[in-house]
């Protein structure tokens, strides 16, 4: 049986190759090709390496390249730095332990409940672990459903989100789902992931085609414009915190953007 985490490797080596033309890498068209990007044996031509070696690690098979080999691949695909760091943890041995519902420890909740603007903790999973008043408040996280307090969750299947973001929701919600892309695949059949895909997937008509795409992207700061029933549209900008007692918990705050900035994201 093929390990998961080693077919996530091969899919998302697949998914990257698929995306280049033969032009991109100074490789010349030769003729009609039935599919998009370069073969197999092109990616082993730029990259130095064997073509059944190549074709081993696209199969998922139990075969693990050097970093050199990694570092080879990563320039043939032109992959970013985020994609080549992706690369290189996939092609590692062992992954996080099995998944264990996280808590939030005293200090850190004392810390989120004496901020005043919208904040809230994570887990691995991106389940909700705990937010402060003013998250409820603008987010309505206190009305989600216990097995719906899940970023993810509510974001791709609650019908409120889609209000809550207006045009930017689709945007917003596949940069999420290529976020949590770098996490997932090193967890791959973990049962507690299998459960979130296929929530996600039920509950998702885009989730697929996001998924598929195998994009994966840091989870950074960025600008939420936010259309709230009651007051209005709000922008945000947000950032996270990795815990170092626990790095699997981040902290996330919001703060207002500054009235000009508002103006121009709500003309843009």
């Amino acid at each position: 049986m093929t390990d998961p985490k080693r077919r996530e490797l091969g899919d998302f080596l697949r998914a990257r190759r698929s995306r280049l033309s033969p032009e991109a890498v100074g490789l010349p068209r030769r003729r009609q090709r039935r599919t998009p990007g370069l073969r197999r044996e092109e990616v082993a031509e730029l990259a130095g390496i064997g073509v059944d070696w190549y074709v081993r690690l696209e199969q998922g098979r139990p075969v693990t390249p050097s970093v050199s080999t990694v570092d080879a691949l990563a320039r043939a695909l032109r992959l970013t730095e985020m994609e080549h760091q992706h690369l290189r943890a996939l092609a590692g041995g062992g992954g996080p332990k099995p998944f264990q519902p996280e808590t939030a420890p005293p200090a850190l909740l004392q810390i989120l409940h004496s901020l005043t603007q919208p904040a809230y903790v994570t887990g691995r999973r991106r389940d909700l672990v705990a937010w402060n008043a003013a998250a409820a408040d603008i987010l309505g996280f206190d009305d989600l459903p216990d097995n719906d307090r899940n970023l993810l969750v509510s974001m791709l299947t609650n019908p409120r989100s889609r209000q809550l973001f207006g045009a930017g929701w689709a945007a917003e919600s596949e940069r999420m789902v290529a976020a949590f892309r770098a996490t997932h695949d090193l967890s791959a059949g973990d049962p507690a992931f299998v459960a979130l895909l296929r929530r996600l997937r039920e509950g998702c008509p885009e989730f697929d085609a996001w998924w598929e795409r195998h994009d994966v992207r840091r989870g950074g700061a960025g600008r939420k414009v936010l259309h709230h029933p009651t007051r209005g549209v709000i922008a945000f900008d947000h950032a996270s915190f990795q815990f170092n007692d626990d790095p699997s918990l981040k902290l996330v705050i919001y703060t207002l953007a500054l009235t000009d900035t508002v103006k121009d994201s709500r003309r843009s």
